[in-house]
């Protein structure tokens, strides 16, 4: 599978397609488990128990709606990574003002909001050896096209669909935030 308008050296060069999976998460640590490449990056329709911080489930159960992980290596310092999860936020709105015209915010630490309602979240982990950051690992959940929300859920989430009646395509999103992403960690890297 290809990613649209991928510009990248590194970063979604090796995709992998699931129409359902455990977690794209789980999939990336166990890519890296068995010597993955690095940059490769995991799409799913359906995550049985996909993962959001502090052990909490991102629910991932219909179709058209933005579900991906990957992971770099990199061997930096830590302190290279600081604030990182706010920027893969901001790169996430930037990309829905230039696409799509509409006007998204982030709800601190790491959750993308419209009017009030989570749309998405993202997930970073490290691996950490001898005080270095030897693997980044980023998970990103998008409500593209999610109608149906449990009760527990209906006040407080939403989708793009829902607020702004629009479609959104999944692969040239993704290869956009691969595009502009990589931009942004090989200039952390360089600092």
């Amino acid at each position: 599978m290809k990613l649209k308008n991928l510009k990248t050296k590194i970063l979604g060069k090796n995709v992998f397609y699931f129409k359902e999976i455990d977690s794209t998460q789980n999939e990336i640590w166990r890519m890296i488990k068995n010597s993955g490449e690095n940059g490769s990056l995991v799409i799913a329709d359906i995550q049985i128990s996909g993962k959001g911080t502090h052990g909490r489930v991102w629910h991932t159960d219909e179709s058209n709606n933005i579900a991906f992980s990957f992971f770099l290596e990199l061997n930096c310092n830590i302190q290279k990574l600081n604030g990182l999860t706010h920027d893969i936020a901001e790169i996430i709105i930037e990309i829905f003002k230039d696409k799509y015209g509409i006007e998204l915010s982030i709800k601190e630490p790491n959750d993308i909001v419209a009017n009030n309602k989570k749309i998405g979240g993202i997930l970073t982990e490290t691996k950490v050896l001898k005080e270095k950051v030897k693997f980044l690992v980023v998970g990103i959940g998008l409500n593209t096209s999610k109608k149906y929300f449990t009760d527990d859920l209906e006040n407080i989430a939403t989708s793009i669909k829902n607020e702004f009646d629009i479609d959104v395509d999944i692969y040239d999103f993704i290869g956009e935030f691969c595009n502009r992403f990589e931009n942004e960690i090989l200039k952390r890297m360089e600092d």
